[in-house]
């Protein structure tokens, strides 16, 4: 028998690798408990509304889990009556085999939140898993129904997380290997009750500190600028990056005075002054130069143009003063 099983679940890879020994022993019970549908108990395919609710403001995704509820589990006999249908490709057989499983879809979307697709696509991306286990499955083997399927909504699910949410594509086998890297982050996450380190990682798969950063930095996600947040679409991330080139008006003001009141100033310099300090300190066009560089290009010794120097500056305070201010008033 567990030749059998074992030879089953390798049917299972047409074009994907499975991971059995991860799968192997899974078994998810339908259980409309799993799933927040708010079904009237007792009373099948009716589902009741919360005190305040009305059919207007549900979203779409509860107004989706509330029509699924209409669908009653199948039992073991039923499942595989249904099953032996669809396999002789009898239609309502199949139908009833994908509307009877539908939560088991949710149950498994549902773990996949938060990973850049919302819960509808990751529903909807399920639910071709489920199609396509329902084509394949064979009731003969001996399995049930959820424990098969599990496996193709798993896979259709994973790889539409590796195909849409990253701008730069990775391989399908590197994406395996980040996952193996990413569960063992969550396993350490719940049994040290913090964010595992890289370090930590490395000693439980007992692989090198390097290539567990390596693998985890391809796990950087990159976001648009462009895109909603907070559920608002009319705000999005740009609107909360502060602009650090913009400047205060009272500041592009100050700035405006100071090259007014600069320019005035060195117009009362001699003319060998005046080229000293705007070569120095970048003024009027010039960029701004050690004493060596500005003597280089006025024909003067270092020393000669640090003479000149302190006499403009000297010059410049002397002004500065007869009009009331001074360097840290001005620059304030």
């Amino acid at each position: 028998m567990a030749a059998e099983r074992e030879s089953y679940a390798e049917d299972l890879a047409y074009d994907v690798d499975i991971d059995l020994a991860e799968i192997e022993a899974e078994e998810f019970e339908d259980d409309e408990s799993d799933v927040v549908v708010s079904i009237d108990q007792g009373r099948t395919g009716r589902f009741s509304l919360g005190e305040g609710q009305s059919y207007r403001n549900l979203d779409a995704t509860q107004i989706y889990l509330n029509e699924i509820g209409f669908s009653p589990l199948l039992t073991p006999e039923e499942e595989v009556h249904f099953a032996r249908m669809a396999r002789r490709g009898d239609e309502k057989g199949r139908k009833r085999m994908i509307e009877s499983n539908l939560r088991l879809v949710v149950k498994i979307a549902r773990r996949y939140v938060n990973r850049g697709l919302s819960l509808l696509d990751l529903i909807e991306e399920g639910n071709l898993g489920l199609i396509r286990a329902v084509e394949k499955f064979d009731p003969e083997r001996g399995f049930r129904f959820s424990t098969y399927a599990t496996w193709w909504i798993r896979q259709t699910i994973e790889r539409a997380i590796m195909n849409q949410t990253r701008t730069i594509r990775l391989p399908i086998h590197v994406v395996k290997e980040l996952n193996v890297y990413l569960r063992a982050s969550r396993e350490l996450t719940q049994k040290l009750d913090h964010e595992p380190s890289a370090e930590e990682i490395a000693d439980l798969l007992e692989k090198p500190v390097k290539d567990v950063k390596r693998m985890l930095g391809l796990n950087e996600r990159i976001t648009s600028v462009d895109s909603p947040i907070g559920g608002n679409a009319e705000k999005s991330l740009l609107d909360t990056v502060a602009d650090e080139a913009s400047n205060d008006p009272a500041e592009l003001l100050q700035d405006s005075d100071l090259k007014g009141c600069l320019d005035r100033w060195l117009d009362q310099l001699s003319d060998k002054q005046q080229e000293v300090i705007a070569r120095r300190f970048g003024l009027r066009g010039y960029p701004m130069s050690t004493l060596e560089e500005v003597g280089q290009e006025i024909g003067l010794t270092r020393e000669r143009v640090r003479q000149i120097q302190v006499e403009a500056l000297k010059r410049m305070r002397e002004l500065l003063e007869k009009e009331g201010l001074t360097g840290d008033t001005l620059f304030k």
